[in-house]
């Protein structure tokens, strides 16, 4: 009987992924990954950081026991406290330091979820690893390949895209062929406590918090002009370039006038750039560049395929050629709208998720899209 340890996070989905390989006659073993210590925390000054005074972690590791009980299942409690902050968390502070919209569910699943929490499982004597992520394996040539979910309405293989290609050969996806409704279903019928807990929406980790005043513990509020590009003029105040994402409508905080939407910032000057809804050509880009690309399936290049550029984005139209550095150039003549720096560019041929990379710089018809903002704004 193959012996699989699963991930279980206090979650519905990784409840009935942990159900199913129970069923399927696996020798099933859970942990819950405590990677977030709201206690003892301390700010990049050294300071307490006093809004992290309850932990919503304790809660969810309750909620895993209480699951790994009802099915008869052994709970490991493991702590990556420390893996998690210097891997993931201090990527994801010194990314938005430089004005760059990190996303840090990639950097999760790369170095805790598929890689200090599997260094453990081998350690225990496991070979195989399990999660409740909606995506399957496929094979090509005999090797193991990482594909979209059956329910694509949450195939999460986008958040896959940085993990070692290795990896595939000793995890499995018990959701990949079945929807988020049937997942639900078979949790009320275990009458399971988290059958209709809601999906996390928080910071992979970290969980449910108001995301800019989390930041600010780490990220000093710095307040600066809100200028529009088109009138060169001064149109608000923003409470810190870095909590702004291009594309982004919401939470601008300009009175009387607009929609505004962000085409740009600068992090020296502390000034973010936004245009009205009659000007918003300066959101949309026709090639990217594409760097640290992680290969998941042999592919040649160059070749026509999809990307997504952020999650639960409609599959894109693009041709990716290789560089001679490594790096990836990504052509859409038709335009693309809001494709940010520090985000991840995720690679489909067909069904398969072949490479993903982060997106380093943003063209409009060859021209550095941030360049021409500030360019358009100094004019």
């Amino acid at each position: 009987m193959k012996k699989v340890l699963v991930g279980l996070s206090g979650g519905v989905d990784s409840a009935i992924a942990a159900y199913l390989l129970q069923q399927q006659g696996y020798d099933v073993t859970c942990a819950f990954m405590r990677n977030w210590d709201s206690v003892a925390n301390e700010d990049f000054n050294g300071n307490p950081t006093l809004y992290d005074s309850v932990c919503p972690q304790e809660a969810d590791y309750k909620d895993a026991m209480d699951v790994a009980n009802k099915l008869g299942l052994k709970l490991l409690r493991i702590d990556f406290i420390k893996e998690y902050w210097d891997d993931v968390f201090e990527t994801f502070i010194n990314e938005y330091k430089l004005g760059r919209t990190p996303n840090p569910d990639i950097l999760c699943n790369r170095f805790i979820k598929f890689d200090s929490f599997m260094k453990f499982a081998k350690e225990q004597g496991f070979d195989t690893v399990a999660t409740g992520h909606y995506v399957k394996l496929g094979y090509e040539d005999g090797h193991p390949v990482l594909c979209k979910a059956d329910d694509l309405n949450k195939d999460q293989s986008y958040f896959l895209t940085e993990i070692r290609r290795e990896v595939l050969d000793h995890v499995l996806f018990p959701l990949g062929n079945i929807s988020k409704p049937e997942v639900r279903q078979i949790a009320e019928k275990l009458d399971l406590s988290i059958a209709k807990k809601k999906d996390s929406t928080g910071i992979c980790f970290i969980g449910e918090r108001h995301f800019r005043e989390f930041l600010s513990n780490y990220l000093p509020m710095k307040s600066g002009d809100i200028i529009d590009v088109t009138t060169k003029k001064k149109v608000g105040v923003h409470q810190g370039v870095m909590y702004y994402t291009i594309g982004q409508r919401k939470g601008l905080d300009i009175g009387g006038i607009g929609p505004f939407f962000v085409v740009g910032k600068d992090v020296y000057k502390n000034e973010l750039y936004v245009v009205d809804s009659n000007h918003q050509d300066l959101l949309y880009s026709t090639s990217c560049l594409v760097s640290g690309v992680n290969w998941l399936a042999d592919r040649t290049l160059p070749l026509k395929c999809h990307a997504k550029f952020r999650y639960r984005q409609a599959d894109n139209d693009v041709e990716v050629q290789l560089n001679q550095d490594g790096t990836i150039t990504v052509v859409f003549p038709e335009g693309i709208r809001s494709i940010t720096p520090g985000q991840e560019a995720v690679f489909y041929d067909g069904d398969v998720m072949f490479a993903g990379g982060k997106i380093e710089k943003v063209y409009k018809d060859g021209q550095d899209l941030m360049e021409l903002v500030q360019t358009s704004v100094q004019a």
